[in-house]
């Protein structure tokens, strides 16, 4: 599943031995337009001497942390250089299963922090220009003071249980097309609980009991955090949202049920977790 490797460690500055931007060949995620430059081969990230030789501001890369013993930063373009052969940018979506999976789940992190660095270099209150505030991932204004943290957006998924099937939806912004749990984010001032029961009851028109935590997972697409849980199915007949579910439908032993996809998501581990043996 994606997610930061157990052996990182996060760092709100460069290490007391960073003598540049660069030095020491550090892991450095370097992001255009939400795309990381990756070489092609592998892929794997690329060397410091083509980062440097990119010209990156030393304004633009933030600390990420420490892989094990390793340096790791994040940084960002604005424009879009010309790249050597052998290079390229890819969507973090397309290196799913193609490159290191300890490195993706530290670039869906980086990917978060750049973007974040990239659109808080002024205050949303006054205009003015920000710092960065000593021993958090915080930007502060110069003139009034206004802090600004990277953005976390809470969203909620709920598998539906009645009897041995349950309720899956096709999503029409999904861009996979696969039945999946319901989900949706929270709206201002609600609990994470309120949240699944106005969706469930928004999206296909029933309502439920007996709410169970399953997971979390964060995804960076763009700064979510997934808030998964189980639910039984109360009463109603499925009635679904059409301006955000394509189909709604129940799911038993005897159905033909999605294709297994590889645990990226917590939705696949969610929904493989209830699956009917054989199905």
């Amino acid at each position: 599943m994606l997610q930061t490797p157990a052996s990182f460690t996060p760092l709100f500055a460069p290490p007391p031995d960073s003598a540049s931007t660069f030095a020491s060949a550090p892991l450095s995620f370097l992001f255009h337009q939400g795309r990381l430059l990756v070489r092609e081969d592998g892929p794997a990230l690329p060397d410091a001497a083509l980062l440097a030789q990119l010209g990156v501001p030393e304004a633009n890369v933030q600390p990420l942390g420490l892989l094990e013993e390793r340096y790791c930063q994040a940084g960002w373009l604005d424009h879009e250089p010309a790249l050597p052969p052998g290079h390229a940018w890819r969507g973090l979506r397309s290196l799913f299963g193609e490159m290191d999976e300890q490195l993706v789940g530290l670039a869906a992190r980086a990917a978060q922090v750049a973007e974040w660095a990239r659109t808080h270099r002024f205050c949303g209150a006054c205009g003015s220009g920000t710092v960065l505030a000593a021993g958090e991932r915080c930007f502060k204004c110069v003139n009034c003071g206004h802090m600004a943290y990277p953005r976390i957006s809470p969203a909620m998924m709920v598998l539906i249980r009645k009897g041995d099937a349950v309720l899956l939806a096709m999503h029409l912004a999904s861009p996979t097309k696969r039945f999946v749990p319901l989900a949706g984010f929270l709206e201002a001032g609600e609990s994470v609980e309120e949240a699944v029961h106005r969706e469930v009851y928004e999206e296909v028109g029933l309502r439920v009991q007996n709410l169970r935590y399953f997971g979390s997972q964060s995804w960076p697409f763009p700064h979510s955090l997934m808030l998964a849980f189980t639910a039984d199915y109360l009463d109603g007949e499925i009635r679904v949202d059409t301006s955000e579910i394509a189909e709604a439908r129940w799911f038993g032993p005897d159905d033909a049920w999605p294709e297994r996809v590889p645990h990226i998501s917590i939705s696949s581990v969610l929904v493989d977790a209830h699956r009917p043996p054989g199905c």
